[in-house]
């Protein structure tokens, strides 16, 4: 066990790379052409700035 006290850190750097190069695998397997081909609508975008300064601060002209 003297060995784990020392190289810890070896550990974790081989864990980090098994977790970068399976996330690059599954990266690479998204086809992005298909899904840009096949999504979904965006739904209409709202605009609600009108309604936030309903009150005219500015003096009326009569």
């Amino acid at each position: 066990m003297e060995w784990l006290k020392e190289y810890w850190w070896l550990i974790g750097i081989v864990l980090m790379v098994g977790i970068l190069m399976n996330v690059y695998k599954d990266l690479k397997r998204i086809d992005h052409k298909k899904y840009m081909d096949n999504r979904p609508d965006l739904p209409p975008h709202r605009d609600f700035n009108d309604k936030w300064d309903d009150e005219d601060d500015w003096p009326k002209k009569k």
